[in-house]
């Protein structure tokens, strides 16, 4: 799979990570293989994750390639953005604010 990292973080409830893929490379083609992965290696790293499980959906944003120094530091800032807002709250703002009414019947899972 051709992508490249630029950032990941996360905090207790869900991961953020700033990648760039390759032309012939799918987001839903990519988030299967992140969570897939990701999942084997947590079940087999620690016995008490056994009955971890990702949630069906997830939420992808594309960004502009000069942004990306603002993105990654809002990705390694988590923790301090969690104190003012829950993830779902901070997730339903940036939502209306960019212009997308959410739909409950496609949130967390």
């Amino acid at each position: 799979m051709s992508c490249d990292c630029y950032a990941a973080g996360g905090v207790a409830d869900h991961v953020h990570l700033a990648v760039t893929l390759g032309r012939t490379v799918s987001m839903a083609k990519f988030i299967e293989e992140v969570k897939t992965s990701s999942s084997m290696w947590l079940k087999a790293d620690s016995p008490r994750l056994k009955d971890f499980a990702w949630q069906r959906g997830y939420g992808a944003f594309s960004v502009a390639y000069d942004n990306r120094g603002a993105l990654i530091e809002y990705i390694n800032n988590q923790e301090v953005h969690h104190q003012k807002l829950t993830f779902k709250e901070e997730y339903m703002q940036f939502l209306r604010e960019n212009g997308i009414e959410p739909d409950p019947r496609y949130m967390w899972d």
